[in-house]
């Protein structure tokens, strides 16, 4: 009997360590999101954010794309949730909708109604990362999007390789105050005083340059050549307080917007001021034909 229970005892002592070296279960929670260095894309803003923090702000009108009106608006407390997209490379050095050059490797993102410069802070709800991106453009304009974000900014955010994201967008202040509430006047002039432009009316049904040169000398302003539907018809309704807007097919898939045409030079020159003060400064005349 004794026997017996020794060869039941070993069996037991054997089975329970054979049990101690079974591996644990794997956890069923996912891992934590991989840490990214933030700390320049930080300090990059800080610099950004005391630089442009005393520059006027830019609202402007109302404006319509694919049949949608958007409203742009100094809304201090902005909260939104939704769908994040980027553009880059297609887009790179081309103008975006508040005069700059767009560099895909700055930390920008483009907005539909948000002051221009304002700074929003975006967080990526898949993945927990948070960036601040300053606002210099207008978009997206695909349905069911919130904010369009730059090359740059996307790949900080993790959102650059599935191309969109869920986010959580809040205006915040990195210059450390709030900007000073502007008029409509102000948007338009970009806080300086220029001279008045003539509104010279287009004959009914034609929008050509071409043909507005046939009842004599007309001078143009060329602002910039955009390769975006959406962005051509934010910048159409944001210059037509500076006088007559036109636009232009040009090579490549670009619009060319203008301004004019203008009965002549110093009416022309005054447009340009304006635009150039408002943030266009690559925007320069352009001669009637046969003046050059």
């Amino acid at each position: 009997m004794t026997r017996l229970w020794g060869v039941l005892l070993a069996g037991l002592l054997v089975t329970a360590c054979s049990g101690g070296n079974k591996p644990a279960p794997r956890s069923a929670t996912r891992p934590p999101p991989r840490a990214v260095d933030m700390s320049e894309a930080e300090r990059a803003v800080a610099r950004d954010a005391a630089k442009l923090g005393n520059w006027p702000v830019k609202i402007g009108k109302p404006y319509q794309v694919a049949g949608i009106t958007y409203y742009p608006a100094d809304d201090r407390d902005y909260r939104e949730e939704g769908i994040a997209s980027w553009y880059g490379p297609g887009f790179h050095a081309s103008s975006t909708a508040n005069g700059e050059r767009y560099d895909q490797d700055d930390i920008t993102a483009a907005h539909r109604t948000l002051p221009m410069p304002s700074w929003v802070e975006v967080q990526n709800l898949d993945n927990g990362r948070r960036l601040t991106v300053r606002i210099n453009d207008r978009g997206p304009f695909a349905r069911n999007r919130i904010i369009d974000l730059s090359r740059k900014s996307a790949q900080l955010l993790g959102v650059d390789r599935a191309g969109t994201a869920r986010v959580r967008l809040r205006r915040v202040y990195p210059a450390g105050k709030l900007p000073e509430p502007v008029s409509d006047k102000r948007v338009v002039l970009a806080a300086v005083e220029t001279p008045a432009v003539a509104t010279i009316a287009l004959p009914a049904g034609n929008n050509s340059p071409a043909a507005a040169t046939k009842s004599g000398p007309n001078w143009l302003v060329q602002v910039a050549a955009l390769s975006d539907g959406g962005r051509v018809s934010w910048l159409k309704g944001f210059l037509s307080s500076f006088g007559p807007v036109l636009t232009e097919a040009a090579p490549g898939g670009l619009t060319r917007v203008r301004l004019g045409p203008f009965r002549n030079m110093a009416q022309a020159s005054a447009a340009l001021a304006q635009v150039r003060a408002a943030g266009y400064g690559d925007a320069r005349l352009i001669p009637p034909p046969g003046s050059r």
